[in-house]
């Protein structure tokens, strides 16, 4: 019999595996299974990444929220094993644990606090299909029936080399991992895309109703760079305003001049449902995605709507993240949708999205956690411009805000796609034939 050192804990959800495939432990598919420096590092504004978990709670290593270290600290945390492309992050802790991530290509990353790096043997398992195998629904249910720790959920280091790995053919490891990474690819191009669009749309805004940069080149002979009826809209003067210097024309009020909004309210929670009676129903920032909400939950008994189109706002902890509904939709007491009275859907988001300051101050003040009521997100001073510029802009952004909503579209299809394949391939139900021609006639 194995010691307790070398036991495999098998998963109780997995069936009976096809003939030729193999279930082993994590530590004998792995050149190395290596543990985190079990410290806290300073962090600066430049320098490589550090992988903390919630840096990989969507299996992917997200680089643009990421914390940085000093070249020191990373060769300090490096002694052990320095994670290379191929190498799989794995948080064992915390929130987000038991996800893994591959360490992506040319980039320096060492490992935070609960992280391990694993190292597979290429001759052995495959590192995509590894990834996958570990964020696969039969690994998440098993991780957590080891999780130990009475304050944070974490995975000791000896339950970690026990994991169980089933493993087909390596072809056909490539192959699932190569079908599979597919789709993930064109996620990861969308998301890439929609983050470029989304700046795009942010600095447009932030030229026209900010730094009022068509304004100042009128005023200096210059071309304002923009279609002649849109330039027309600005005049080639400022004026002083309680806000400061404003352009010509512009007045200063407050949001309830300028929007209208709606303040969610929470329904009896035995009318919430995930089987699609109702309508969908955001209850806060938990729910918010990049640009428009990942659905959780329906409601059969809303009394707040948004709109599709609508701008809607995280007002309860934390205030001040901002989604755009795709739909018709609940709102609970935790967001708040808001429409310019134009109905221009464009200028409302990125305005919503400018008064990250105004909103941070109410997360500051809340005792217990932050909140912004009606009375106060009415009286938020702004300044307003002609309703005329505001319809412009709505027009000017449209192409962008639509090539934005058909990506995340197209990648909620392709990711539930890809949660559809993803168990039928790692358990066997559904098969590649001829792995090996699979992969050839890919050029793999």
């Amino acid at each position: 019999m194995a010691g307790a050192s070398h036991l495999l804990l098998t998963p109780s959800t997995l069936r009976e595996l096809p003939a030729g495939w193999a279930l082993k432990r994590l530590d004998s598919v792995c050149e190395g299974v290596f543990d985190c420096p079990h410290s806290t590092p300073e962090l600066t504004d430049h320098g490589p990444y550090l992988a903390r978990s919630q840096d990989v709670r969507s299996g992917v290593f997200r680089t643009d929220g990421a914390a940085r270290i000093s070249e020191a600290t990373y060769r300090d945390r490096i002694t052990r094993a320095e994670p290379q492309h191929g190498d799989l992050l794995y948080s064992r802790e915390g929130t987000y644990f038991g996800i893994a991530a591959e360490v992506p290509h040319g980039i320096r990353v060492c490992l935070g606090q609960r992280m391990v790096l694993l190292r597979p043997n290429p001759l052995t398992a495959d590192s995509r299909f590894l990834r996958y195998w570990l964020n696969s629904p039969v690994m998440a249910l098993h991780a957590h029936g080891y999780r130990d720790g009475s304050v944070a959920e974490r995975l000791n280091l000896p339950t970690i080399r026990g994991l169980p790995v089933v493993l087909p053919p390596l072809p056909e490891q490539r192959a699932i991992a190569h079908i599979l990474g597919t789709l993930d690819d064109k996620i990861e191009l969308n998301r890439r895309m929609n983050e470029t669009l989304e700046a795009m749309a942010r600095a447009i805004f932030q030229s026209w109703f900010v730094d009022f940069d068509p304004l100042r080149a009128k005023a200096e002979g210059r071309d304002p760079g923009l279609p002649r009826d849109i330039a027309d809209l600005f005049l080639d003067c400022f004026e002083d305003s309680e806000l400061g210097e404003i352009p010509a024309g512009w007045e200063v009020g407050c949001v309830d001049n300028e929007f209208d909004l709606t303040m969610g309210q929470s329904p009896p929670s035995d009318t919430y449902n995930e089987t699609g009676d109702g309508v969908p129903f955001y209850q806060g920032r938990a729910d918010f995605s990049l640009r428009f909400p990942m659905r959780r939950v329906y409601c059969t008994a809303a009394t707040r709507f948004a709109k599709a189109g609508d701008t809607l706002v995280s007002v309860r902890a934390p205030v001040g993240d901002i989604n755009m509904a795709s739909e018709h939709c609940a709102i609970g007491r935790g967001v708040a949708a808001a429409r310019h009275k134009t109905g221009s859907r464009s200028y409302s988001y990125q305005f919503m999205r400018s008064l990250k300051d105004v909103f941070s101050r109410f997360e500051a003040e809340g005792t217990v956690f932050g909140s912004i009521g009606k009375k106060d997100f009415h009286a938020i001073p702004c300044v307003m411009p002609p309703r005329d510029l505001v319809v412009a802009f709505e027009w000017h952004l449209s192409p962008i805000d639509e090539r934005i909503e058909v990506n995340e579209r197209e990648s909620h299809t392709l990711s539930a796609l890809r949660d559809t394949l993803l168990p039928k391939l790692i358990s066997g139900d559904l098969r590649v034939k001829d792995a090996g021609r699979f992969l050839q006639e890919r050029g793999l």
